[in-house]
């Protein structure tokens, strides 16, 4: 049965039974204390706490899910997987264990023919929480399962939460005997390779505070109704049900691993490390195509870090199968996207943005791989030198996290040179990365507040109404006021506030549109609004600060937001749209939206893209999207269905979900976008638009800046009145600007290069002199010379060489020269082979020098060089430099 079968059959099974189905929500977690979804209860969060009101008192879904924590794990065991799909039923107050657990062995023993999933009945195990009777006799008695075959365990295994405050509660979990060449005899307790858990029923009761750990949490009270969450994993049930032994033997997983063996000339089964390898590549393959699909982009922090790590391990792991520089993850990708668009059809649709960012990371990242190798010989090098045996957990996150080299690779390199790497500080210092992008996150999500206290919010306010499209000021009424994050009954002048409002005229931040700014009136308070956000999906939140009087909870209150701030940013988001078709109309339908923030008459958009775009074509973009506002189109927005607004050809930014009723932005017939912002009423009022540059700003995205209406036009003349100051000075005419210009560069850079020789020259001059002049230390001669400031580096590096070639053969001799290129100081140092076999290195005589110049350095025996901030100390450091080579010799 394949996989997209087992989904039909489960859904099928709960609608029968008065379920509403609910879609995959994005892997992108609306909850700010997590980066993904990890779990099939995830987007249902809010109805089990009360927060906000279900669709329905029962639902059901099949949910994508990824989970990284054992990332390290993945390959090596056939159980962990980073992204797995959870079906699952939920009851919010409606039935409880009585039906659920019935509910599952109907489904799971009722024959294939008759829609179920064909299990033995004989072949399935239950287990309960140790204090949960009830379960236990309703799996004995109501569904007649023997004795033997329910098994009781502690929390561990039998209580489930999040790993945050949040829901939980005691579960029941269902499992599949496999038989006796699996393991041993005894159940799941005994062997949990032979008993499969196939479905996992928790009885969501109660609402955790503090949570420690799996077993050690604090349960501050009952939720208000008892629900049932189920999960059922998908792939597991796929194992079982398509008679392979492991999950990546499933149809949706094993295509991805049979392609990898065959592009790398591998085989699967017949070597424990290779297939590994081949386990890695399936899994991040999939993963990384359904995480680019929903939006998330490669990036050095939060999901984005995520992507990153997952997409480079694959790339890593067909290295070390032998594809060398060899790109394989387009064909991979669209293996992935082949398997899983059965369940989800928008990935066919998705295909070129997907391939545009996994292949940009690709090509990315096996760049990194050289550059980061260089890097890493470096470490191993300062190692050595300084007689330690580990790289630095430093040294191992500077290659990760600046070079994007993958832990598991400078692992395997340092062992390979006979060194160990600090991991435990590694770790400390990737935590730490980490636990400050988790707090950015949630910092900017929801300011001060706990997201408990906006829950609570939202459940009084219920869905604050936006009337931002057609009004810009509206009165209202003070549903909430919050200072530091609490919520308090009043707040006086000065106070920084986020005040609640029933109903609002101010747009909050969302679509990469910047909020709306204004003021809030009261009959005895005025608030300036600085910020609007939407902590909570329903939820808008005014931020600003008292500037007279007292705003208090209850008030009546009048809205009004800054009109003209506004205007100008709804000129940007229409322009937005513009230059989105535009690059499509020159790029081809690959250039998809990756994001874009509208502020006053600024834009900035990025997009998917191969590589760096032409000039040409931003002026060609530039000039069609003009020539539609001279054409002066009528916007017009208005709500649809999303199939009618994709019939439609409805553009919709890359990886955002929508639901089933969507708003759509039309500017005449040039642009349709799905779009909840604010736009202008006609394309004319955008006056013009003038794009700035382009750049890259990560794997396969690129970014376009630009200026609309005044803005635009006052750039303009700026240029205009620069071009006017130049073509007077160069006593030209405009069009013969840029020839003009290109001569004096021309002959400006002539004239540094003939300066440079000169100064080179007067620099080498000397090289005789100091030759002469060398000191005698211990039957060596030695030269410390500082050179005039401004010397550059090269020439100090020459004029080393050159004295030191100055010396016979069989004379010892070290040459270490100090300068100052421009503010910071350099030296190097230089030693024949006679004074290399007298035991001098010029790496350990750089080292001396650069620390006494506080910095550092390094390189060969016999010439290196290194550096410092401390010009000051260049004569110390030369001193330390003979007293150095006088201790060694003497």
């Amino acid at each position: 049965m394949e996989s997209a079968e087992i989904a039909r059959r489960f859904l099928r099974f709960f609608e029968e039974r008065g379920h509403k189905i609910v879609p995959s929500a994005s892997l992108i977690a609306e909850d700010p204390t997590l980066l993904l979804v990890n779990a099939g209860m995830v987007p249902f969060k809010p109805y089990f706490l009360g927060q906000r009101r279900p669709p329905g008192s029962r639902l059901a879904t099949a949910q994508k899910c990824v989970r990284t924590p054992d990332i390290e794990e993945v390959g090596k065991t056939t159980r962990h997987a980073t992204f797995f799909q959870m079906l699952g039923n939920f009851s919010f107050g409606d039935y409880f264990k009585a039906e659920v657990i019935p509910f599952a062995w109907e489904l799971l023993t009722r024959s294939e023919s008759d829609g179920g999933f064909g299990f033995p009945e004989d072949r399935l195990w239950a287990t309960v929480y140790l204090e949960d009777d009830e379960g236990y006799d309703i799996w004995r008695n109501k569904v007649g399962l023997p004795a033997e075959r329910i098994q009781r365990r502690g929390l561990e295994d039998n209580y489930w939460h999040m790993g945050v405050p949040g829901p939980g509660g005691p579960c029941s979990e269902i499992y599949y005997d496999r038989g006796p060449e699996y393991g041993r005899e005894g159940g799941p307790i005994a062997d949990e390779d032979r008993y499969l858990e196939v479905w996992n029923l928790v009885f969501m009761q109660y609402q955790l505070s503090q949570v420690r750990s799996k077993v050690d949490f604090d349960i501050a009270g009952d939720l208000p109704s008892k629900n049932i969450d189920t999960g059922m994993g998908l792939e597991r049930m796929a194992a079982i049900l398509q008679g392979v032994d492991n999950i990546y033997e499933i149809d949706t997983t094993y295509k991805i691993l049979d392609k990898a063996a065959e592009l790398t000339g591998t085989r699967y089964g017949h070597d424990p490390r290779t297939d590994v390898n081949l386990r890695v590549i399936a899994d991040h393959v999939r993963t990384g195509t359904m995480l680019v699909a929903d939006g998330v982009m490669p990036g050095n922090e939060g999901r984005g870090y995520v992507l990153r790590r997952i997409l480079r391990r694959s790339v890593r792991n067909l290295r070390l199968l032998g594809s060398g520089d060899e790109r394989h993850m387009h064909t991979l990708t669209d293996i992935a996207i082949g398997v899983m668009a059965e369940q989800y059809p928008e990935l066919k649709a998705d295909a070129p943005q997907i391939h545009g960012v996994i292949d940009a990371e690709e090509a990315s990242f096996l760049g990194t791989l050289r550059t980061g190798t260089a890097i890493f010989d470096v470490a191993v090098e300062e190692t050595k030198r300084s007689s330690h045996h580990a790289i630095s957990g430093a040294q191992a996150f500077q290659l990760h996290d600046t070079y994007g080299f993958p832990i598991d690779l400078t692992l395997e390199m340092a062992s390979e040179q006979g060194l160990k790497v600090d991991e435990e500080g590694f770790r400390r210092l990737m935590k730490e990365q980490r636990e400050r992008a988790k707090a950015d996150s949630a910092a900017k999500k929801t300011g001060n507040a706990d997201i408990s206290v906006f829950g609570e919010l939202l459940e009084k306010a219920g869905k604050v109404e936006f009337l931002g499209y057609d009004e810009i000021e509206s009165d209202t009424s003070v549903i909430g006021v919050l200072v530091d994050g609490v919520p308090v009954p009043a707040a006086g002048a000065g106070s920084t506030v986020e005040v609640v409002l029933g109903r609002t005229p101010f747009y909050a931040e969302g679509g990469g549109q910047l909020a709306d700014q204004g003021v809030i009136r009261t009959a005895g308070a005025e608030v300036e609004i600085v910020d609007v956000q939407t902590p909570l999906a329903g939820l808008v939140v005014h931020r600003g600060k008292v500037r007279s009087g007292e705003i208090k909870v209850g008030d009546e209150a009048r809205a009004e937001i800054d009109l003209e701030r506004r205007r100008a940013i709804s000129r940007s988001h229409s322009a937005t749209h513009l230059v989105h078709r535009g690059f499509k109309n020159a790029l081809g339908e690959s250039a998809a939206q990756a994001g874009s923030e509208n502020s006053p008459g600024r834009f900035r958009f990025d997009f998917t893209a191969a590589g760096a775009v032409p000039p040409s074509v931003l002026r060609d973009v530039e000039d069609e999207v003009n020539a539609v506002l001279i054409n002066d189109l009528k916007v017009n927005a208005f709500y649809t269905s999303q199939a009618e607004a994709r019939a439609m050809g409805a553009l919709a930014m890359f990886g955002e979900k929508y639901g089933d009723e969507v708003r759509v932005v039309e500017i005449g017939d040039y642009s349709r976008e799905l779009c909840g912002g604010t736009h202008v009423h006609s394309s004319g009022q955008l006056g013009l638009v003038k794009v700035l540059g382009e750049q890259s700003v990560g794997a396969g995205v690129r970014r376009v800046e630009a200026l609309v209406g005044i803005d635009a036009f006052r750039f303009l003349a700026r240029e205009s009145l620069l071009v006017a100051q130049l073509t007077e000075q160069l006593k030209v005419r405009r069009e013969e600007l840029p020839e003009r210009i290109e001569g004096i560069v021309t002959r400006l850079r002539t004239a540094e290069k003939d300066l440079d020789k000169i100064r080179s020259a007067q620099v080498l001059q000397v090289a005789g002199e100091l030759a002469a002049q060398a000191r005698d230390l211990a039957g060596v001669s030695a030269v410390t010379h500082r050179a005039p400031d401004g010397t550059s580096a090269d020439d100090l590096r020459k004029l080393a060489l050159d004295v030191r070639g100055r010396f016979p053969a069989d004379r010892p001799a070290v040459i270490v020269i100090a300068g100052v290129p421009s503010d910071r100081p350099v030296v190097v140092a230089a030693v024949n082979e006679a004074g290399r076999e007298r035991g001098l290195k010029a790496g350990r005589l750089v080292g001396v020098a650069a620390k006494a110049l506080g910095g550092g350095g390094g390189g060969k025996d016999d010439v290196a060089q290194g550096g410092g901030t401390r010009p000051d100390a260049i004569d110390d450091a030369l001193r330390q430099v003979e007293q150095a080579v006088t201790e060694q010799l003497g």
